[in-house]
C-alpha cells in the first residue's frame, strides 16, 4: 500500500495537526518524519484544545499506529509532558505509539547552546524557538549525536557525559552559563519514560507495515519555506521540510509515495525573523492577527501576518510535487470586504513569478490581484460560499492543483469537502 505525504507549504502554522487528525481514519499509520518540539500541531476536539510537539497527530484515534521516525529529533523532557497531557485525557500512548531507535535526542546542553548562539547574534538572530533543535541536528550531521536506541546501552550515561562535556566546552566560548541541574533531572526522568515505550527499528517497521497492505500518512512539521535547502536561508529550520524528507526521515523508497497533500492558509503568517514579501505591518496585519488568533502554538510569540503569496506557494508546490491542496483558516478573512493575492514579484524593476535566490537581500515589491471578499459571512459546509468559492477556484487556476478541503473553523467538523477523489479506503470529497 502507498504512503501519502502531508506538508505545510508556507512558513509553518498552516493547521497540519487538525488536517492529519481529520484524515487519519483513512490510514493505518501516521508517521512524523522530521523536525522536533519546535513544531506545535494544534487540534480542537470536542471544544478542547490539544497541542502536539513530537507525537504524531493520529494519536487520538483508537487502533491507529503512530510512528516517530528517524528524521525527528526528540527532547525527552518535552516528550514526557506530552505523554502526561495525553494520560490526562485518557489516551494511553503506549498502546499505539512507536519510536524509531534512530531518532536523535535533544540534550539539556543542546537547549543551552541554542540560547547562547541566538543571544550572540544580536540583531541578526534568526528567531529560534530555543528548543535545542539546531544544535541537535548539528551533532547528528557532525556524527556526535545520541540516539533513542542508545538509551538501551549499558554505557549510556558515559556516552551522555561525553557529549555533555563537549557542549560545556562550547558554552565556555560563548561565555554562557546554564543551570543544568533541574533540566537534567527532568531529562533523565524523560529517558526513563522513553524506556517504557515501544522502541522499533523504524525503517523495518514502516516497510513491513506497507508490505502487509496497510497505508501510511507521513506527517511533516514546520513549512516548506523553512526548508534548510530551499527556504529563506538563513532564516530557516534545521531540517528538510519538503515532501522528499519523508523518504529519508522514515526509511521508505520514493516509489512508495502516492499523493503529496499540501496545506496553505488563505493568507500568510510567519514567526520570528526573515523575509516576508506580503507582510502587512499596519492595521490590516493587526486585524488578521487578532481574527486568526495568530500566536505561536509552541512559543506563544505573535505571528507576522500578510496576504497569500502565490509566488512562494507555487515554488513549494513545485519542489514537493503537490497533488492536492488544503486551504485553512478561510473564515478569518471574513473581516475584509476585499482580499488580495500576490501573483508575482517586482524585483529591481523587473516582474517575475519566481522566487529569487536570496529573498533576504532582494528588494521585492509584491504585485497583487484584488478579489471580492466574504465579509461577515458565517461559513460552514452547508452555507452559501459565494466569494469563497471564487477564491478557491482562483487558487486552483493559479496553482494548477485541485483544492480538496477548505477549513472554516478550528473544529474537526468545520471543513468543506470539494469534489470527489478515490483514496485507499473510500471515496473522499476533495
Amino acid at each position: 500500500m502507498p504512503v501519502d505525504v502531508l506538508i505545510g507549504l508556507q512558513w509553518g502554522d498552516e493547521g497540519k495537526g487538525k488536517i492529519v487528525d481529520y484524515l487519519a481514519p483513512d490510514y493505518r499509520m501516521v508517521a512524523r518524519f522530521q523536525g522536533g518540539p519546535n513544531a506545535g500541531h494544534t487540534l480542537n476536539i470536542g471544544g478542547k484544545k490539544f497541542v502536539l510537539h513530537t507525537i504524531p497527530s493520529g494519536i487520538f484515534h483508537d487502533g491507529m499506529t503512530n510512528l516517530i521516525g528517524n528524521g525527528v529529533v526528540l527532547d525527552p523532557t518535552t516528550f514526557a509532558k506530552e505523554i502526561a497531557a495525553l494520560n490526562g485525557v485518557g489516551v494511553d500512548a503506549r498502546k499505539t505509539l512507536q519510536i524509531a531507535r534512530k531518532v536523535h535526542l535533544i540534550l539539556p546542553t543542546h537547549r543551552a547552546l541554542d540560547a547562547a548562539s541566538e543571544a550572540s547574534k544580536g540583531q541578526s538572530k534568526i528567531g529560534s524557538t530555543l528548543k535545542g533543535i539546531g544544535p541537535a541536528y548539528m551533532d547528528k550531521t557532525g556524527r556526535n549525536g545520541l540516539r533513542v536506541g542508545d538509551i538501551e546501552a549499558k554505557d549510556f550515561k558515559q556516552r551522555y557525559q561525553s557529549l555533555k562535556d563537549k557542549h560545556l566546552r562550547l558554552l565556555e566560548q560563548y561565555d554562557y552559563h546554564a543551570d543544568l541541574d533541574q533540566m537534567e533531572t527532568e531529562w533523565f526522568d524523560g529517558v526513563e519514560l522513553l524506556r517504557k515505550q515501544k522502541l522499533v527499528d523504524g525503517e523495518y517497521a514502516i516497510n513491513d507495515f506497507l508490505s502487509n497492505g496497510k497505508n501510511v500518512l507521513a506527517e511533516g512539521a514546520q513549512g516548506a519555506m523553512l526548508d534548510i535547502e530551499f527556504g529563506t536561508y538563513p532564516f530557516v529550520t534545521s531540517s528538510h521540510t519538503s515532501a522528499a524528507a519523508a523518504c529519508t526521515g522514515l526509511g521508505i523508497a520514493p516509489s512508495q509515495i502516492r499523493d503529496v497533500i499540501g496545506i496553505t492558509k488563505a493568507y500568510c503568517t510567519r514567526v520570528g525573523s526573515g523575509p516576508f514579501p506580503t507582510e502587512l505591518t499596519g492595521d490590516d496585519g493587526e486585524a488578521l492577527r487578532k481574527a486568526g488568533s495568530e500566536f505561536g502554538a509552541t512559543t506563544g510569540r505573535p505571528r507576522r501576518c500578510g496576504w497569500i503569496d502565490l509566488v512562494a506557494l507555487n515554488y513549494t508546490i513545485m519542489l514537493s510535487g503537490v497533488t492536492q491542496l488544503i486551504v485553512t483558516k478561510a473564515d478569518v478573512l471574513n473581516i475584509f470586504d476585499d482580499i488580495k493575492a500576490c501573483t508575482s514579484y517586482e524585483v529591481n524593476g523587473k516582474v517575475t513569478d519566481g522566487v529569487p535566490y536570496d529573498l533576504c537581500d532582494a528588494a521585492i515589491k509584491p504585485v497583487y490581484e484584488t478579489l471580492p471578499g466574504w465579509s461577515g459571512a458565517e461559513l460552514s459546509a452547508t452555507s452559501d460560499q459565494g466569494a469563497l468559492q471564487q477564491f478557491v477556484e482562483f487558487l486552483e487556476r493559479r496553482t494548477n492543483v485541485a483544492v480538496r478541503l477548505v477549513s472554516v473553523g478550528p473544529e474537526r467538523s468545520q471543513l468543506i469537502e470539494r469534489g470527489a477523489i478515490k483514496t485507499a479506503n473510500k471515496n473522499l470529497s476533495v
